[in-house]
C-alpha cells in the first residue's frame, strides 16, 4: 500500500494530467490555467496559485482549477484553504464531479480536525467510487476508523498541560528530540542553527536547567547533520543519526559514541549489519544496552517506514535486524521509537493505528513472552490532527518530553516541552543505582567493572566500565526484582551488594560511594549474593553470579589463599547453627574445588552466631548476620 505522502503525490499528478485534456469556455480562464501549469511543474507554488486564482475568477465554474488549487494547498498542508477549494469544485459540478474529490476533501477535513464532516465526505466517496483504485479505497476505510476513534476520544480528554522548558533550553532556532539520562540531570537534544543540526546538552542544578551548550566537537560537525539521538540511561553512550557522511552506507546511518572521561569519543558507524543503502534513523537503545530499536525503510518491512530491532551478542556484534512485526508496524508509517528505562514500554509514532488522522504517539508493552501488546493511543489532546512525534519519558515515568510549535507558548519555531504523563500511559516503575568508585586508601578514582544482574531472570541489566577520569556509574533497575551488584578492578577485592527494590516501596535511588580494597592478607569480602534455603546448605542457583566472580578472582591471583566463613543469627540451637554455618561455607568450598581451584588454597569454617554485624533483635539485623564471607589468608 502506498504511504500517505506517496498517495498525495500520485493524486496531485493525476489531477494535473487530467486538467490538460479539458478546457474552460472562457479564454482568459484557460490561458491563466495553462500559465499556472508552467509554474506547478517546477514546484513554484506561489505563482501557480496566483494564475489558478485568476482562472477561477474569470470562470467561477472552472472545476479543474478549483481541484488543482485544493491539491496545491493540500500539498502545502494548508488544509483550511484546501477544504474551501474542494467544496467550490463540488459546488461547480455537483452531478459530474470526480468521486475522488470527496476522498481528498475528507482527507483535508480529517487532517484539520473536522472529523464529523470528514466522515460524511469519506462515506460519500465510498458510495460514489467504483473502487478502481485500491489505495484510495483502503485509505478511505482507514480514515473512517480514524474519524470514529477521534470523535469518541475527544469526549473523554486527558488532562494535558505542556510546559515550555525555558529560554536556557529553547531559542528562536528549532529544538527537538529531547532525551534524558536516568537520573533526570542531563538533557541532550537537537538544535538547528544556520540550517545545520547539532547536539546540545544542559544539566540540572538545584532543580533548575542550566544554559544549554554544544555537546562535543567529536560528534557535532560543521558540514553534516546530527540528530534523532538516544542516550543510554547512564549517559555514557550516544546513539544518533548521521546523514550523508563520508563513511555512510546510505542517506542516513546510525552511529555511536562513548563518553571518555569528560568528553565524547569519535563517532563510529554501526556498520553494514545495522546500516544499509536505505534509510536508518531514530535509534533507541534498551536500558541494558543489548537491544537497539530504530526506524528504516529497508526491504522486508510491512509499511514504508517500520520499526526494527537488533540485539548485541556476547561477542559484541549486532545481529541482523528484525522487523517488530504487525503488533507494532502497519502498512503505513511508524517512527521515533523510544524504549523506556523499564525495558518493557515502547513509545512510538504512527499514522497506521486508529488515531486522529496524522501521526499520533502510542505505547506498547513487551510481555514475558517477548511479544508487544496492541498499541494504545495516548489520547486527546496529547494527540491531535497535527503530527505528534518524538516522545521520550523520564526514567521515573512521571514526565513526557516532546517538541512542538505551540501558538503563544514558545520561543521560536519548534520548542521542547514537558508534561505530566497520564497514569495509564506510565511505564513500569524503576529506580537506579548511582555512584563513584575509588581506591579505599588513596581515594583516587578507579576504572572498574560494574556488573548488575537481575536475579529473577539471571540477565545482566548493566555491565560496563567506569572511567578513571570520573569513576562514576549509573544503572536502572526495574522494581519488583532482586539484583546482585558487584564492582571489581584488577588488583582489588570486589565489592558485593544486594538490592531488592520492591514495587511497594518508594522509587528512591541508591546513591553509593564504592571504596575498593587492594588485595592483601587480611582483606575480606562479605558475599551478599550467596543464597541458601532456610536451615539448608545447598547453594541456590541465584548464587552463581557471585560464586563465579569469586572463582575469577582466585584464577586471576593464583597465589591467593582464602578462608570461607559461614555465619548465622542467634535463633535456634548454637551447635546446630555452628554446624549449618560450616556446611554452608563448605558448599562454597566444594564449588570452587569442583571448578579447578586447588583445595590447598582454600579452607572453610562455621562461626555460627559469633561476630554479629547487627543487632539480632530485629529481622533486618538477623538478615545481616546470616552471611557468607571470605578472608585472604595468604598471597
Amino acid at each position: 500500500m502506498l504511504s500517505i505522502k506517496k498517495l498525495l503525490t500520485f493524486f496531485f499528478s493525476f489531477i494535473a494530467i487530467s486538467a490538460f485534456s479539458q478546457n474552460s469556455p472562457v479564454k482568459k480562464a484557460q490561458e491563466s490555467f495553462e500559465d499556472a501549469q508552467q509554474y506547478l511543474r517546477q514546484n513554484i507554488y506561489d505563482e501557480g496559485i496566483k494564475y489558478l486564482d485568476e482562472a477561477v475568477k474569470a470562470d467561477p465554474k472552472f472545476t479543474l482549477a478549483y481541484i488543482q488549487l485544493g491539491d496545491v494547498y493540500r500539498r502545502l498542508r494548508d488544509y483550511a484553504i484546501a477544504k474551501e477549494k474542494y467544496k467550490l469544485a463540488i459546488k461547480s459540478a455537483p452531478e459530474t464531479i470526480e468521486p475522488r474529490i470527496f476522498y481528498v476533501l475528507g482527507e483535508s477535513q480529517l487532517l484539520s480536525g473536522d472529523y464529523a464532516d470528514a466522515k460524511a465526505s469519506l462515506l460519500t466517496f465510498q458510495k460514489k467510487d467504483p473502487g478502481n483504485v485500491a489505495d484510495f479505497t483502503n485509505n478511505a476505510k482507514k480514515y473512517l476508523l480514524d474519524c470514529d476513534f477521534a470523535l469518541a476520544a475527544m469526549k473523554t480528554p486527558t488532562r494535558y498541560e505542556p510546559i515550555n522548558m525555558g529560554f536556557y533550553i529553547n531559542t528562536t532556532d528549532k529544538e527537538y528530540f529531547p532525551t534524558l539520562t536516568a537520573d533526570g540531570e542531563t538533557l541532550i537534544f537537537t538544535r538547528v542553527t544556520n540550517e545545520n543540526e547539532d547536539f546540545y546538552f544542559a544539566q540540572k542544578r538545584n532543580n533548575e536547567w542550566q544554559k544549554a551548550k554544544p555537546l562535543s566537537s567529536m560528534i557535532n560537525t560543521p558540514n553534516f547533520n546530527e540528530g534523532a539521538q538516544s542516550i543510554s540511561p547512564d549517559g555514557k553512550y550516544l546513539f544518533f543519526t548521521g546523514c550523508n557522511r563520508p563513511d555512510g552506507l546510505g542517506r542516513c546511518d546510525i552511529y555511536v559514541s562513548r563518553k571518555e572521561g569528560k568528553d565524547w569519543g569519535r563517532a563510529v558507524n554501526l556498520g553494514s549489519t545495522i546500516n544499509s543503502e536505505y534509510w536508518e534513523s531514530q535509534p533507541s537503545i534498551s536500558p541494558d544496552g543489548s537491544t537497539l530499536y530504530f526506524t528504516s525503510n529497508r526491504p522486508g518491512g510491512i509499511g514504508s517506514y517500520d520499526i526494527w530491532k537488533s540485539t548485541l551478542t556476547d561477542e559484541g556484534k549486532w545481529t541482523t535486524p528484525v522487523n517488530l512485526g504487525p503488533k507494532i508496524n502497519t502498512p503505513y508509517d511508524e517512527n521515533t521509537p523510544f524504549m523506556h528505562a523499564d525495558g518493557q514500554t515502547l513509545y512510538f509514532s504512527s499514522n497506521g493505528w486508529p488515531g486522529f488522522g496524522n501521526k499520533d504517539i502510542f505505547f506498547s508493552r513487551l510481555g514475558a513472552d517477548g511479544q508487544f501488546s496492541t498499541p494504545t493511543n495516548l489520547g486527546y489532546p496529547i494527540n491531535t490532527f497535527n503530527e505528534e512525534i518524538g516522545l521520550t519519558v523520564s526514567a521515573d515515568g512521571t514526565e513526557g518530553l516532546f517538541s512542538a510549535n505551540i501558538a503563544g507558548g514558545g520561543s521560536g519555531d519548534l520548542d521542547i516541552y514537558s508534561f505530566k504523563l497520564p497514569e495509564r500511559a506510565k511505564p513500569m516503575p524503576v529506580t537506579y543505582v548511582k555512584g563513584i568508585v575509588r581506591d579505599s586508601e588513596t581515594k583516587e578514582l578507579l576504572e572498574a567493572n560494574v556488573l548488575i544482574v537481575n536475579l529473577k531472570t539471571n540477565l545482566a541489566v548493566f555491565n560496563d566500565y567506569t572511567s578513571s577520569a570520573t569513576g562514576d556509574f549509573l544503572a536502572v533497575m526495574p522494581l519488583g526484582s532482586a539484583y546482585a551488584f558487584n564492582v571489581d578492578a584488577p588488583g582489588y577485592l570486589f565489592n558485593s551488594q544486594h538490592f531488592e527494590p520492591a514495587i511497594q516501596q518508594t522509587k528512591q535511588p541508591y546513591i553509593l560511594d564504592i571504596f575498593l580494597d587492594r588485595i592483601k592478607v587480611g582483606g575480606n569480602v562479605t558475599l551478599q549474593n550467596i543464597f541458601f534455603e532456610t536451615n539448608k546448605f545447598e547453594l541456590l542457583p541465584a548464587s552463581m553470579v557471585e560464586l563465579n566472580l569469586l572463582l575469577e578472582l582466585l584464577k586471576n591471583n593464583p597465589t591467593m589463599g582464602i578462608e570461607i566463613q559461614g555465619y548465622t543469627d542467634n535463633v535456634g540451637d548454637d551447635k546446630l547453627n555452628e554446624k549449618l554455618a560450616e556446611n554452608r561455607a563448605k558448599s562454597v568450598y566444594n564449588y570452587l574445588v569442583s571448578n579447578e581451584i586447588a583445595a590447598k588454597r582454600l579452607s572453610f569454617k562455621g562461626y555460627g552466631k559469633t561476630k554479629p554485624r547487627a543487632d539480632n533483635a530485629t529481622e533486618e539485623g538477623r538478615r545481616q548476620n546470616r552471611r557468607t564471607e571470605f578472608v585472604i589468608t595468604r598471597i
